[in-house]
């Protein structure tokens, strides 16, 4: 139990670490001072501009998307009573990309700017309802999964196919972006449009808690004592689209990190998917910042995708995880 009640405050502690190391990392480090300086209002223009439209934007940036991803892959975890549920697996992530894609290639986002959260959003939607009802269909975890890798498959095949048929270089290297994932050149307004989605989705989340508390008890136990089935998985189906398509709106498809934030924090919180969604949030949140400052300080000629690095990462740990799920049940 005291290991449970530090975890929270533990990992708030270090989610400010985290975004304060992104605020003094980076090409050109700067010290704790200047940075205090930056925050204050009380430094020079340019160390201003560093910290308050480079840095700080895109490290809450990285932290919000990871919170995001986090505590839907442990509300899907929670709901389907399946280790490797998460919206990147799961074809959701996938989807909500191809909204935003779909919304560049028409231009929708010179319309408005609500079209290209509205787009993502409106794609995680439609993948996390074919999930959902796959799953109450079928209670085979390998056809869940297979089901998730085809709609990645098809979402990924159709964002290929307008990338193919991009009007001009501009609208080609903006669908790359959302395809690969990054908070490169995040701003507050790109934050202020996906907020209301990424909250709204976040609490209707945590309004499940105690569903996905009963739901370990089995469908028919949980129904016994009062939880409406049917409501519940419209909840925890329409918060994690939600918080999927408003973190893919930020940074696009960043895949495996809802998978290994509830996996790590499960164990500390007696595998309790209600008390998991918290510190998977605040830890996929702190994954992501750390993954973000590693791709702006690795040598290369250009910019690693934050997607790419978490897929790097997170393929491996999916892998392991399956493999010691399958173990567990020969």
């Amino acid at each position: 139990m005291t290991v449970e009640r530090l975890l929270v405050p533990g990992l708030l502690l270090v989610g400010v670490i985290s975004v304060a190391a992104a605020c003094l990392l980076g090409s050109t480090p700067l010290d704790p001072g200047r940075v205090a300086a930056a925050l204050l209002g009380q430094a020079d223009a340019g160390d201003m501009l560093v910290v308050w439209q480079i840095r700080l934007p895109r490290a809450i940036a990285a932290f919000v998307v990871g919170a995001a991803l986090g505590a839907s892959g442990a509300a899907l975890q929670g709901l389907l009573r399946n280790p490797l549920a998460e919206p990147g697996v799961l074809g959701v992530s996938a989807c909500a990309s191809l909204g935003a894609t779909f919304a560049l290639y028409y231009g929708l986002v010179g319309i408005s700017p609500w079209a290209l959260p509205a787009a993502a959003i409106f794609g995680a939607l439609i993948a996390t309802a074919l999930i959902a009802f796959a799953a109450v269909r079928t209670r085979s975890v390998v056809t869940l999964i297979l089901i998730g890798v085809g709609i990645s498959s098809f979402a990924g095949a159709t964002m290929t196919l307008l990338m193919n048929l991009a009007p001009n270089p501009f609208t080609l290297s903006d669908m790359i972006n959302w395809m690969l994932g990054s908070v490169a050149n995040r701003s507050f307004d790109d934050l202020r449009l996906a907020a209301p989605f990424l909250f709204l989705g976040l609490i209707i989340l945590f309004a499940t808690r105690r569903g996905l508390s009963a739901l370990t008890l089995g469908e028919e136990a949980a129904s016994g004592i009062g939880l409406n089935l049917r409501r519940q998985w419209i909840a925890v189906v329409l918060g994690a689209g939600l918080a999927t398509g408003g973190a893919v709106a930020i940074a696009g498809a960043i895949g495996f990190v809802g998978i290994i934030a509830p996996h790590i924090v499960r164990p500390f919180v007696s595998h309790d998917p209600a008390r998991s969604l918290l510190p998977s949030a605040l830890l996929a949140g702190i994954i992501l910042v750390f993954a973000d400052i590693g791709v702006r300080l690795l040598p290369t000629n250009s910019e690693l995708k934050l997607g790419v690095v978490a897929a790097l990462i997170g393929a491996p740990a999916f892998v392991w995880i399956a493999a010691r799920r399958r173990a567990a049940d020969d």
